[in-house]
Parts: C-alpha cells; sequence; structure tokens
C-alpha cells in the first residue's frame, strides 16, 4: 500500500534522516597510528563551518542520548546470526543501486557483477539472508549517486553536516536524495517504512562502532578530523572509479 500524497513529504524527509550508514565515521576502521596521522587536507571548502559544528554538536548528544542506548540494546539482544542476517539483507538491496551506479559510471563488468550477487543472494541465500554470493567468489562492491556524480565531473561543492545522518556534502546529499526517491520503502506507509529505515540505521551505527570510537579517540577536534577522513574517503572512492575505465 503507497502513502498519500499529503504523507510523502513527510516520509522522504524522515527517511532522508535515517536512510543509509550514517557518515559521522570512514566504514572501515583506521589502525591507531595511522589515524593519528591524518590531517585535514589543505584545501576544504567549509563555507558554513560555524552552522556545521552547531548541527555536529547536535548529532553527537542524538547519539549519546538516543542512539548509542539503541545500540547497546540491538546489539546485547539480538543474536549475531540474526544481525548478521538482517545486515544481508539491507546489503542485498544495496547491490542493487551499486549495480545501477556501476552501469552510470561506464563499468559494465562490475555492474554485472552487483546484479549477480542479487540475484544469488535473492534466491539461494532466501531473500539476501544469506550472502552465498561472496562465498562463490562474486565480492560486494562500494558505489553510490555521489561517486557517480564525482566521475561525471561534479565538484562536491561545499561540506555540510546534516542532521542525524552526519557528514556530506553538496554532491553528496543531492546523491542520497535521489536514492531514497528511488527507494521503495519510501512509499510504504510510515510505519513500516519507517521501521525498516530505522532498522537499518541502527544496524549499521552498530556495525560502525569501532570506527566512531576511533575517531572519538584520535583528535582533540573530531570534527576537523571527522571532516578529513571523510572527504579523503570520498575522494579516494571516485578516483578508483575513474581509473578503473
Amino acid at each position: 500500500m503507497t502513502l498519500s500524497l499529503k504523507s510523502l513529504p513527510l516520509a522522504f524527509v524522515v527517511s532522508f534522516a535515517l536512510l543509509g550508514a550514517p557518515v559521522q565515521a570512514a566504514k572501515k576502521p583506521l589502525p591507531g597510528p595511522v589515524a593519528a596521522q591524518v590531517e585535514p587536507e589543505p584545501e576544504i571548502f567549509d563555507p558554513f563551518e560555524p552552522v556545521n559544528r552547531g548541527v555536529f554538536m547536535f548529532n553527537e548528544v542524538f547519539d549519546a542520548v538516543i542512539t548509542t542506548p539503541v545500540k547497546f540494546l540491538y546489539t546485547n539482544l539480538l543474536p549475531d546470526p540474526l544481525r548478521r542476517g538482517i545486515g544481508n539483507v539491507f546489503d542485498n538491496l544495496d547491490d542493487v543501486y551499486i549495480g545501477v551506479n556501476h552501469g552510470l559510471q561506464g563499468r559494465g563488468n562490475l555492474a554485472g557483477n552487483d546484479f549477480s550477487r542479487v540475484l544469488i543472494n535473492t534466491s539461494i541465500g532466501l531473500g539476501g539472508l544469506f550472502d552465498v554470493a561472496s562465498d562463490m567468489g562474486l565480492p560486494k562492491g562500494k558505489g553510490d549517486y555521489g561517486v557517480t556524480f564525482g566521475v561525471w565531473g561534479v565538484g562536491p561543492g561545499p561540506y555540510l553536516v546534516l542532521p542525524v545522518m552526519g557528514v556530506s556534502t553538496l554532491r553528496d546529499t543531492v546523491g542520497r536524495g535521489l536514492r531514497i526517491a528511488s527507494d521503495p520503502r519510501t512509499y510504504l506507509e510510515p510505519i513500516p517504512g519507517f521501521s525498516l529505515t530505522g532498522l537499518e540505521y541502527v544496524h549499521v551505527r552498530s556495525r560502525n562502532s569501532s570506527t566512531e570510537d576511533l575517531i572519538s579517540s584520535s583528535s582533540l577536534d573530531k570534527y576537523r578530523f571527522t571532516r578529513s577522513l571523510f572527504l579523503q574517503r570520498r575522494d579516494a572512492l571516485i578516483s578508483a572509479a575513474k581509473q578503473s575505465h
């Protein structure tokens, strides 16, 4: 059942705040000595830094009051196999969008890998509960609309910190908007749609806890350190995509 047109704007806004991995941190932990040596790039376009810092502090409070307790309950109440299955289902949906973006970037071989993963994990993997494709030698890819825009030559624009969702750029924010507009959860009734989106949010934050803890302990200025890690990671993804052509 779809949302009414009256309810759709609210669904879009809430989904935008919750969908996908919040990017307060890089996705994979860095070794302590390496992370401690990371410095912000000399040229960072952050014209809204005072506002961004305010939103960043809001996100820190939101994490402490809401996200952290929910993550604790999620991690300690749900057994690891169940959490792994939940993550696999969301990863399977994500593979569809990764494949679309690899196609848009002209990387047909990777798109074929992504869609093969979806086919195998949806069928043999029981709707994505099991990542059978990885065991068969089809690794999970990386990519999103923001990376695609970067491959097409679109600049990142100003650095932004979004409420709840975390760090971004104007280019990545538009990309996330496109992802949400094409996500079937956006058009579900509010309770199931927001529940699925919130579950993914909590799962990803729980999975990235070690990285977030590393960032918190690696710098006196967490805002500056997080900004540097995020922008460097996005640049690395776009550079790798361009070089693979």
